[in-house]
C-alpha cells in the first residue's frame, strides 16, 4: 500500500481528506441522535469508514499496477513559450552543457548497439514527430560499430569531400561552437576512447589529434565534428524571416538522400522537397513552433526506421547512384524490385536536438542504426510486430518508405519468423513486459 500512496500522493491526499470529513459529519449526526454516551459507537464506525476506504484505495492501486499497457506514443514535450525575441537575433545564454558521467563500462569492444526498434502494432500508422525529452548526458551514443562508422567515413570523405561537407559563412560561429561542445563533451563521456588536450582531443584508438585552437582549422569544422562521432550533423540557423534554414552540415551516411539538394533550405522545403508523408497537415506547425521555443537547457530526440536491400551504410546503391537524378530526385523508383531477403537491411536513425548556448544554432544529430533483418528478426517478438507495423502504413507512407520494392519478400520472411517462435512457446501475452516502444 505504501508504494501505491507514494505513486499517486495527491490521489491519496483526496481519499484521506474525503473520509475525514464523512467521519465528522458521521460524529456530527451521533451526537445530536444519541448524545455523547454514544461516541465510542462513532468512533468504531468512523474506524471501520478509514479501513474500507484504505483497502478500497489499496485494491484499486494494485489493479492499476498490474495493467499493463503499451506507452503511448511520445508526443512532442510541452516546451514554455520564452520572451519574444526578434527573429534571426539571439542573444548568447549563459547555459553550460552539464558534464556527463563517463558511460557505465563502456568498451569499443564490448558495448554493443543499443536495440531501437521504433515500430509499433497495426492496424493505423500514426505520423507524429513522436519526440522524447532527452538528458544532456545522452547527446551522443557510441558503440562498437564506432570502427566501421570511422572507416566509412573516413573513405566517404576523401572520395566526396565537399559534396558531403558544407557550412555557410553565417552558420561557422555554430559549427565551431559545435566543435568546442564535442571536444569537451566525448572525452568525459568515452574516456577510454578520447582524452582532452590543451588544444583539442585525440582520439586513444585511432591514433587521431584533432586540433580545434588553430585559425584557420584544418578543415571544415563540421566534416571535423563528423569524424568525432557515429553521427552526421546539421545546423540549422533562424533568419529574419523566421524560418529556420539548414545552413551547416556534415552528412556522410545519410543512406537515401544528399547534403547538396538540402543545403540552404528552410526547414519546410526541406521536408516537402522530400515528400515526407502529411507534413503540412500533422508535422509542419509542431515542428515550427518546437525550433522557435527550443532552450538551450532543453534537449529532445525522436526515432525513425526504413528499409534497405543493399548493405551500404553511406549510400543506398540499390536505387541508384548517388549523384543520379531522376526529375530531379534519386529514391526508391530506381530500386530492383523483390530482391532475396539475405539483401533486406533494417536501418533505424536515432535523431536528437539541441540549440547551442552561444549561437542560437539548433543542432540536429542523426545516429543510424543498420542491422541484417536475419539479425534482428531473431529477436522475440520483433518480427511479428515488424510486419504488423509495415502492413499499417497508408499508400504515402508506402510509397515514402519504398514498401512495393521488398514488401513481398520480407512479409513473408517475418511472417515465417513469427510463426516459428509461436510454435517454440513464445507467449505474445507478455510481451508488454519484456519490450517497450522504443525498443
Amino acid at each position: 500500500m505504501d508504494e501505491t500512496l507514494t505513486r499517486e500522493p495527491g490521489l491519496a491526499k483526496e481519499m484521506y481528506d474525503g473520509v475525514k470529513v464523512a467521519g465528522h459529519h458521521c460524529m456530527s449526526v451521533f451526537k445530536m441522535s444519541l448524545g455523547y454516551a454514544s461516541q465510542s459507537a462513532a468512533v468504531l464506525l468512523l474506524t471501520v469508514l478509514v479501513i474500507g476506504g484504505l483497502v478500497a484505495f489499496t485494491i484499486r492501486g494494485r489493479k492499476q499496477k498490474g495493467s499493463v499497457t503499451r506507452p503511448p506514443t511520445p508526443t512532442a514535450p510541452r516546451l514554455e513559450k520564452g520572451q519574444p525575441r526578434e527573429f534571426g537575433k539571439w542573444t548568447p545564454s549563459d547555459f553550460r552543457t552539464p558534464t556527463p558521467e563517463a558511460y557505465p563500462d563502456w568498451s569499443l569492444e564490448n558495448t554493443k548497439p543499443l536495440p531501437y526498434r521504433p515500430f509499433r502494432y497495426g492496424p493505423k500508422y500514426n505520423v507524429t514527430m513522436g519526440l522524447r525529452t532527452l538528458k544532456h548526458e545522452d547527446w551522443i551514443e557510441l558503440d562498437n560499430h564506432f570502427p566501421r562508422f570511422h572507416a566509412d567515413k573516413k573513405r566517404r570523405i576523401a572520395e566526396r569531400g565537399a559534396k558531403l561537407s558544407r557550412t555557410a559563412p553565417e552558420a561557422y560561429p555554430a559549427a565551431v561552437e559545435l566543435l568546442e561542445e564535442l571536444t569537451e563533451y566525448l572525452p568525459a563521456r568515452y574516456p577510454s576512447l578520447y582524452k582532452r588536450t590543451a588544444v583539442g582531443l585525440d582520439n586513444l584508438w585511432s591514433g587521431e589529434s584533432f586540433d580545434i585552437v588553430a585559425r584557420p582549422l584544418a578543415e571544415d569544422p563540421m566534416q571535423m565534428c563528423a569524424r568525432l562521432v557515429q553521427d552526421d550533423l546539421a545546423i540549422m540557423i533562424e533568419k529574419p524571416d523566421g524560418q529556420y534554414y539548414l545552413l551547416a552540415g556534415c552528412i556522410v551516411l545519410p543512406g537515401f538522400w544528399r547534403l547538396t539538394d538540402k543545403i540552404g533550405m528552410p526547414l519546410s522545403e526541406i521536408h516537402t522537397s522530400g515528400d515526407v508523408p502529411q507534413f503540412k497537415e500533422k508535422l509542419e506547425k509542431g515542428m515550427m513552433n518546437l525550433f522557435r521555443r527550443l532552450k538551450p537547457e532543453e534537449m529532445v530526440g525522436r526515432h525513425n526506421y526504413f528499409f534497405q536491400v543493399d548493405d551500404d551504410l553511406g549510400w543506398s546503391w540499390s536505387v541508384g547512384p548517388e549523384d543520379a537524378s531522376v526529375n530531379g530526385h534519386v529514391g526508391w523508383n530506381t530500386a530492383d524490385k523483390g530482391r532475396a531477403i539475405d539483401h533486406h537491411q533494417f536501418r533505424s536513425e536515432r535523431q536528437t536536438l539541441r540549440r547551442l548556448p552561444k549561437s542560437g544554432g539548433i543542432v540536429f544529430t542523426i545516429r543510424t542504426y543498420f542491422h541484417p533483418i536475419r539479425e534482428i528478426a531473431e529477436e522475440d517478438y520483433v518480427p511479428g510486430r515488424l510486419a504488423s507495423a509495415v502492413r499499417s502504413w497508408g499508400d504515402d507512407v508506402s510509397r515514402y518508405k519504398g514498401k512495393e520494392k521488398y514488401a513481398d519478400v520480407l512479409l513473408e520472411f517475418l511472417d515465417k519468423k513469427h510463426e516459428e517462435q509461436v510454435a517454440r512457446g513464445l507467449d505474445l501475452s507478455r510481451e508488454e513486459e519484456v519490450r517497450a516502444y522504443p525498443y
